[in-house]
């Protein structure tokens, strides 16, 4: 599988639907799909044509995790682990988290490890009811990465991050939606028509605004009340610029539908 095959890419009314496809490994991450998946999320970045990001994977899975074959000590020494999440998986997650853009992610079966914690990293997360998340580090005397240990604490608490990570118990949907770590399920038929549905309609909304919504809400779990409505107060001037905010109050007034431009 060359490259540009370990991730399909494609752009459509504003959304760009990246779907791992290394089905064969349950989309198990090796080099060549984290550097596809990083160009992908790079040019939702960089091209203003994308307003919208729809993120799933091939196959039964969504993702396993790291392509352990690919990281074996027997296979010419001790792996610098360090080295991978620097240069591929944390880069990774900052691109997401980062991004201004609504990022929705569409979590079509088992995500394990790094796969799991790329889902909780997403904006609103669907998952199909038979999906599992699973925090496998400790199956290998490993530590959770991909941001695991910061989203499972801050979205679950102490306790039941603890409990995932230290035992490794797959943690079903209803489970994963009920304690707040994904938005909800979905029937497995109808998955990839709902989050489909949901990403087309974010990326016609006010993707400025939208953007600017996440950076307020990121940056909530560190700053004080004051300083966070001081950052209310700035990001809202900046909102208040934007053509979207114009159109959106002339729609109103008008009794119409709004054509947001994400401007």
């Amino acid at each position: 599988m060359s490259e540009s095959d370990t991730v399909l890419s494609a752009l459509a009314d504003g959304v760009l639907r990246l779907t791992l496809n290394r089905p064969d490994k349950l989309n198990a991450f090796n080099e060549e799909m984290h550097r596809a998946l990083r160009a992908g999320l790079e040019r939702a970045h960089a091209d203003e044509n994308v307003r919208a990001v729809l993120l799933t994977g091939a196959g039964r899975g969504f993702c396993a995790g790291q392509d352990l074959g690919d990281r074996d000590p027997r296979n010419g020494g001790t792996p610098d682990l360090g080295h991978t999440i620097e240069t591929f998986y944390n880069p990774l997650l900052r691109l997401i988290r980062s991004l201004e853009k609504p990022v929705v992610c569409a979590v079509n079966g088992v995500a394990a490890g790094a796969g799991a914690n790329i889902a909780f990293a997403c904006d609103i997360t669907l998952a199909a009811r038979s999906a599992r998340f699973i925090q496998a580090f400790a199956k290998i005397g490993l530590v959770p990465d991909s941001g695991g240990t910061w989203s499972l604490s801050r979205l679950i608490g102490e306790a039941r991050a603890k409990a995932l990570a230290l035992t490794a118990e797959p943690l079903d949907a209803e489970t994963a939606a009920s304690w707040g770590l994904i938005w909800r399920t979905v029937d497995d038929a109808a998955l990839m028509d709902e989050a489909t549905a949901l990403a087309a309609r974010l990326a016609a909304g006010p993707t400025k605004g939208l953007g600017l919504t996440k950076r307020a809400i990121h940056a909530a779990a560190t700053n004080s009340l004051d300083e966070q409505l001081d950052l209310e107060r700035d990001l809202q001037r900046e909102a208040g610029c934007s053509a979207d905010y114009a159109e959106g109050v002339a729609a109103f007034l008008e009794k119409r539908k709004p054509e947001f431009k994400g401007r």
